[in-house]
C-alpha cells in the first residue's frame, strides 16, 4: 500500500457556462495553476462541463425553455472516450498530475442520454468513469440513471481514489460499496452548500478512513449567458455559495471551507493516516460485522417476500 504524502488541490470554480470548448480551457487554466502550487491532484466540481442544471433554473413543465436548456447541454457534453478526455489526459501527462472532474457525458451511439459522470484522469489517460447512481429530484429531467458497476476505488501511483457524486454520498450502502476497497482518498463533488453536508463529509473521512476532497459548486447570476430563458427575473443573484473543503481522516476540516468567491483549497494528505485511522475505527473491518448484517439483511428480505 502506497504511504506517501499527496498535495491536493480542491478547485471551486464557476463553468463557462454552457460552453465547452470554454469550460475545457478555464479547467486547463486552473489544473496549471493549481500545479504550479505543487498540486498531485486536482479536484474539480460536479458537472463542471458545461453545466450543473440546478433546481432554481429547472421545472417539469415541457415547454421550450426546458427544450432548449436541454439542446445546449446535450450539444456542449463530453464523450467518453473522446476529444476532451484526450485533452485533459495530455495535460495530466505535461504536467504529472491526475485530474477529477464532473461532466455532462452523452454517448455517440444513443444520442438521447446524458449521465452525470466523475472521471478521474491521469498521465496514463483515463483511470475511472462514475456516473451517478441516481439522480435527485431535479437532475432527473435531465439525466439517465447509472449502472452502479462503477462503484470502484481505483489503484493509482497517488494512492487508492474513489468517492461519490454529491447526495450519492448520503447513500450508507454506496458508502460502503466503496469503503471496502478501502481508498485512501475520497473524492466528493457536490452542488450542495447546505449546512449539513460539511457534518456528512466529515462523518465520510471518519468512516472511510480517508482523506475526503469536497469540492462545491459556486455560481452567480451574473454567470448565466445572457438570454437564458431558463434563468429566473427575481431572487438571489448568488445562486450557490459553494463550501469546498478537504477533510483529514480523522474528520478534521484541514481546508476551507470555502464561501462565496472561487478559489483553489490546498492540503499536503499524509496517507500514513489512513492506517492510523483504522486503529480508531475500521468500518469494513473489526467494525464491519457482515456475517452478522449482511445474514440479518437477508433474513428481513426473505421474510418480506412470504409475506408478500
Amino acid at each position: 500500500m502506497d504511504l506517501t504524502s499527496v498535495r491536493v488541490a480542491a478547485i471551486q470554480a464557476v463553468p463557462v457556462i454552457l460552453d465547452l470548448e470554454g469550460c475545457v480551457e478555464k479547467a486547463e487554466r486552473l489544473v496549471r495553476a493549481a500545479a504550479a502550487e505543487g498540486a498531485q491532484l486536482a479536484v474539480l466540481p460536479e458537472c463542471f462541463v458545461p453545466i450543473y442544471p440546478m433546481s432554481r433554473l429547472t421545472h417539469s413543465n415541457w415547454d421550450s425553455r426546458q427544450t432548449d436548456l436541454f439542446e445546449q447541454m446535450w450539444l456542449n457534453s463530453v464523450e467518453v472516450p473522446g476529444p476532451v478526455v484526450d485533452r485533459l489526459s495530455a495535460l495530466c501527462l505535461e504536467l504529472g498530475v491526475h485530474i477529477a472532474v464532473g461532466v455532462n457525458e452523452r454517448e455517440p451511439e444513443r444520442s438521447g442520454s446524458l449521465y452525470n459522470t466523475l472521471l478521474l484522469l491521469g498521465p496514463d489517460g483515463l483511470l475511472h468513469k462514475h456516473r451517478k447512481l441516481m439522480p435527485t429530484n431535479h437532475e432527473r429531467l435531465f439525466h439517465a440513471i447509472g449502472s452502479g458497476d462503477d462503484l470502484t476505488a481505483v489503484q493509482t501511483p497517488l494512492g487508492r481514489i474513489g468517492g461519490l457524486l454529491c447526495w450519492e454520498n448520503f447513500m450508507p450502502l454506496a458508502r460502503y460499496a466503496v469503503y471496502r476497497q478501502r481508498p485512501q482518498i475520497w473524492l466528493a463533488p457536490t452542488m450542495d452548500d447546505g449546512d449539513r453536508w460539511p457534518s456528512l463529509v466529515r462523518t465520510i473521512a471518519w468512516e472511510a478512513g480517508a482523506w475526503v476532497i469536497s469540492v462545491c459548486g459556486f455560481a452567480r447570476r451574473s454567470d448565466y449567458p445572457d438570454g437564458l430563458s431558463v434563468v429566473p427575473d427575481d431572487g438571489p443573484d448568488l445562486f450557490t455559495r459553494g463550501g469546498s473543503m478537504i477533510v483529514a481522516p480523522n474528520g478534521e476540516v484541514v481546508a476551507g471551507p470555502l464561501y462565496d468567491e472561487e478559489g483553489i483549497l490546498f492540503a499536503d494528505c499524509d496517507l500514513r493516516a489512513t492506517v492510523r485511522a483504522k486503529y480508531g475505527f475500521d468500518s469494513v473491518g473489526h467494525y464491519g460485522r457482515e456475517e452478522a448484517i449482511l445474514g440479518t439483511l437477508e433474513r428481513a428480505r426473505t421474510a418480506s417476500e412470504r409475506r408478500s
